[in-house]
């Protein structure tokens, strides 16, 4: 029997798919990700599950919406009983690591991976609760503001370099420990990285890059008057009042953004060329958790459906998929189920419970009927959000807002609401029926509002006293590693090296 795949996961932070219509846009300088893109299945319309980190990364890596898995904002906890794709994979007898970030909250910092390489860079607490009983309350200490946009520019280093330069270390070393062979099982390995999410602040050589870039200009921006509700509630959250955002600091930002693109490039660059040198193979997803607006509508960073936001990139390498690109609207959703048919993994005891389906028939040239489905729960929202991405219609409904309704085929740039446009009702009253029959909003916004509830008294009494944290710290036994002399210098030397006899 043919041993099962190695598998690569590389996922980035907050990268905006529409910058991927097919693999990298030709003015990105990402040598390294359109080498991969000419040998991947490339999906130019893959979604989210939820556009904000924890949300997003807890759907991508169960299949399951927030209103599942009850990751409904950045400080809610992701429950041990969810199996992940680390899980299934783990339990069909694959080693399972991560390297990076994946945003846990809760005790359980490990969801299925057997070993982590590093801490995670945000923290696994409820500190971050936002709280529906106050609506417009913005929370100054944690909350997004357009700092990063006014604060943009080069440095040698950050907080966020620290940690990707760690993760990108990590993953190599662990790519050279796999090719030695010790562990005869196969392998799955999740590199996750936090840039490109601002700040916007780059290095010089990547930085200097796009100094003649023609995509620093400003994009269109709408007036907040103009805006559709929760863009303002979003803007608001932002303190974007506070801010004197000019062409000059827009153009600043989306430089530094994509310099720091380039910078993941890089990194990428240095983990498939070690593996090409250890003479390993291994099934490739690239992906990134949700987008960032960078200024288009006027809006900054994520938490909308807007395709800035909502749109992020999605390519898989494995043998017996044809490159090539695939339109039909995906989701993240998606890459559990589909990581499983490539494993050969069966999903039957939970598929009742899993949102995405495998991507593999829509690869082979089958057509995709279902709709893709998006939550938001988080801060600046007063109720929950939903979208679905059906076809070429884009609708979306929050309970408390009017409803939007966009042609993704005609208005790609969704500048034309047309959910009060008579010419299209049916196609309204078509995508309400379906959003009615997948949601019921108010027991949504009845369990969100509970769980935030709870999570606030929890938080405020753990805070109270002697503090013990949940977040990760890496296990690394220096009694174990290099030479000790509880161990052979020779047979050390010998298992260390790779390959052998050359």
């Amino acid at each position: 029997m043919a041993q099962p795949p190695n598998i690569l996961i590389l996922m980035v932070d907050q990268l905006n798919g529409t910058l991927f219509p097919d693999g990298p846009a030709d003015w990105l300088h990402t040598p390294n990700l359109r080498r991969l893109a000419a040998r991947s299945v490339r999906f130019a319309n893959a979604y989210t599950g939820s556009p904000l980190c924890a949300p997003g990364r807890a759907s991508f890596m169960s299949g399951q919406l927030p209103s599942r898995t009850g990751v409904y904002d950045n400080a809610a906890e992701f429950a041990s009983d969810i199996p992940t794709y680390a899980h299934h994979l783990r339990r069909a007898g694959y080693q399972t690591c991560l390297s990076g970030k994946m945003h846990f909250v809760g005790p359980d910092q490990m969801h299925g991976f057997e070993e982590r390489l590093t801490t995670d860079i945000y923290p696994a607490d409820f500190g971050w609760t936002p709280d529906y009983r106050k609506p417009g309350e913005r929370i100054d200490w944690w909350y997004h503001n357009l700092g990063s946009v006014t604060g943009a520019g080069v440095a040698e280093i950050s907080n966020q370099m620290e940690y990707d330069d760690d993760v990108a270390h990590n993953a190599t070393q662990k790519i050279y420990d796999l090719s030695r062979g010790a562990d005869t099982r196969p392998w799955c390995l999740t590199v996750s990285f936090t840039h490109p999410h601002d700040p916007y602040v780059a290095r010089r050589k990547y930085w200097d890059l796009y100094e003649d870039c023609p995509h620093l200009a400003a994009p269109r921006a709408i007036a907040f008057g103009d805006q559709d509700a929760h863009s303002k509630r979003l803007m608001e959250a932002c303190d974007f009042r506070a801010f004197d955002i000019g062409d000059e600091q827009i153009a600043r930002a989306r430089r530094g953004y994509f310099a720091n693109i380039s910078y993941i490039d890089d990194k990428i660059g240095d983990i498939l060329a070690t593996l090409e040198a250890t003479r390993q193979e291994a099934i490739i997803v690239f992906t990134s958790d949700h987008g960032d607006m960078l200024g288009e509508r006027g809006l900054w960073f994520k938490m909308s459906f807007f395709e800035g936001s909502a749109r992020v990139p999605l390519m898989i390498a494995a043998p017996g998929l044809a490159a090539q690109r695939v339109a039909a609207p995906v989701s993240t959703l998606d890459v559990t189920p589909t990581l499983a048919d490539l494993a050969g993994v069966s999903l039957a005891e939970v598929l009742p419970w899993t949102d995405g389906e495998s991507l593999l028939p829509l690869a082979g040239g089958a057509a995709r009927t279902a709709p893709v489905a998006i939550e938001y729960a988080a801060e600046g929202s007063i109720a929950p959000l939903v979208c679905l991405r059906d076809g070429r219609w884009k609708f979306i409904r929050c309970a408390a807002d009017p409803d939007l309704l966009f042609d993704m085929q005609d208005d790609p740039g969704e500048t034309r609401d047309l959910a009060g446009d008579p010419a299209h009702a049916d196609t309204l009253a078509s995508l309400r029926a379906k959003a009615a029959a997948r949601w019921d909003l108010a027991r949504f916004d009845a369990e969100v509002r509970q769980s935030q509830a709870r999570r606030w008294v929890v938080y405020e009494a753990l805070r109270n006293g002697s503090y013990f944290p949940w977040d990760y710290q890496p296990l690394r036994l220096a009694s174990e590693r290099y030479m000790r002399n509880h161990m052979d210098l020779n047979v050390l030397e010998e298992e260390k090296r790779f390959p052998r006899g050359e």
